[in-house]
């Protein structure tokens, strides 16, 4: 127990000594998932052994922080931290996200130059146990376009507030020269631009049809409240249309499945007396939803809206005329 509590006390120091803000004690009762009393006494626990803690006036509240960060001796990571950042890298990689793999490539050799020798060596043995034990199953999809130039020409505009200019190879006139105010980037199956044109709102922009971009002069930036998470949350995957009001019903073979599925990010799931799952979400992109559909066979059902039910009863009638054309495929 006391080995417990000393791990949660250097889990709060390296909280506080990785926020340039500070933090409030409600800010580390919820990260620490303790109550505010019990945060009180852990950070003047802090105290006892940083005493370069430090408070900062913020009405009606006090903040706190380390400024100067911690010793190394604090900080070093360990087989687990390091095989899960491998991981990830090997992950992006895999999806061809080589961008954000050579940035976490980068990370991990920065983590381990700044490691101590001693610890290093401690590491090594676990870490690379770990790292021929655990590996990452390839799963079928698209690799998603991601383009080293273009990420970084479109950080630059988001972090300067500037306007993005590119050619773009998509939408109904292809190649015209678009110039627009970025919101932000999202990734996925494949990897898009939120940006606004002219007066208009926010709509999803193909970075592997984006070319010969470039930052302008002219400020840019999205409007004040503006959410990339809600904007992403609003739709099913990345197709922006109607938001509409969906309800699934998986049957009881699927349920315990269903349970531990993630349809969408403001999901509700009722269990029914049946044994059988009823699914609540607010969403945009119903023709990707009916994809996904797909995967779950017969123990789903469509409750609404209508239009998700006959777009998936669609996508059903062009899969069996595909396959019952009498077409037949060379060497079968």
């Amino acid at each position: 127990m006391r080995h417990e509590k000393a791990g949660r006390l250097l889990e709060l120091a390296r909280m506080l000594a990785g926020t340039s803000e500070g933090l409030t004690l409600d800010d580390m009762a919820e990260r620490l998932g303790v109550g505010r009393r019990t945060a009180e006494r852990m950070r003047d626990a802090v105290r006892d052994v940083f005493p370069q803690l430090e408070e900062v006036d913020d009405p009606p509240t006090r903040r706190f922080r380390i400024p100067a960060g911690l010793d190394g001796l604090f900080q070093a990571p360990t087989a687990e931290e390091l095989a899960a950042l491998a991981a990830a890298g090997e992950v992006f990689a895999q999806q061809g996200a080589s961008a954000r793999a050579g940035a976490l490539r980068s990370l991990e050799q920065k983590v381990m130059s700044a490691t101590r020798a001693a610890a290093r060596r401690k590491l090594a043995p676990d870490l690379e146990a770990l790292l021929q034990a655990e590996t990452i199953a390839v799963q079928a999809g698209p690799r998603p376009f991601e383009d080293e130039a273009v990420l970084s020409a479109v950080r630059a505009a988001l972090l300067s507030m500037r306007a993005l200019r590119f050619r773009y190879e998509g939408g109904a006139t292809p190649g015209r020269v678009r110039e627009v105010t970025p919101y932000g980037v999202l990734f996925g199956r494949a990897n898009y631009l939120v940006a606004a044109e002219g007066d208009g709102g926010p709509r999803n922009w193909r970075l592997d049809r984006v070319h010969d971009v470039e930052v302008i002069g002219r400020p840019a930036s999205r409007p004040e409240g503006f959410s990339l998470q809600d904007y992403a949350d609003e739709s099913f995957g990345i197709y922006q249309d109607d938001t509409e009001d969906v309800v699934l019903r998986i049957l009881p073979a699927s349920a315990e499945g269903a349970l531990r599925w993630r349809f969408h990010a403001n999901q509700r799931l009722e269990p029914q007396a049946d044994g059988s799952v009823v699914v609540r979400f607010r969403a945009s992109g119903m023709r990707e939803l009916a994809w996904h559909l797909f995967t779950w066979g017969d123990q789903v059902q469509v409750l609404g809206p209508a239009r998700l039910k006959a777009l998936l009863i669609e996508q059903i009638e062009i899969a069996r005329r595909a396959h019952t054309s009498g077409t037949v495929v060379a060497g079968a």
